[in-house]
């Protein structure tokens, strides 16, 4: 369940008088938000075992992260090959050598 934090804010009447409504002065709001500020505390950090280990329990299973791993990978090196081959990028045989040869 989420907690909910609680944040004082200055009150402002619903009555509007003749130099409009009644709105808190700059310092009142710099006064509020300082105040503020200054009794924040952090709250508890993440419970790291338990995280992990309730990603372990609902995550799936390992076959099923090494099949698609083990895809991602085949289709990761063949488009490499694809590429490599299409701008003849460490290609397996020798580049051919232009020559003149005269009978």
């Amino acid at each position: 369940m989420p907690r909910v934090r609680v944040v004082k804010v200055p009150y402002v009447s619903d009555n509007a008088t003749k130099d409009g409504l009644n709105t808190p002065s700059e310092t009142d709001v710099s006064r509020l938000i300082r105040a503020e500020v200054d009794t924040w505390q952090p709250r508890r950090g993440p419970d790291w075992p338990d995280i992990l280990m309730r990603m372990a329990a609902s995550g799936p299973s390992l076959w099923v992260v090494y099949t698609a791993a083990s895809a991602a990978l085949v289709v990761i090196l063949f488009s490499a090959f694809l590429v490599g081959s299409y701008f003849q990028i460490g290609a397996l045989g020798s580049p051919p050598v232009e020559s003149q040869v005269h009978h």
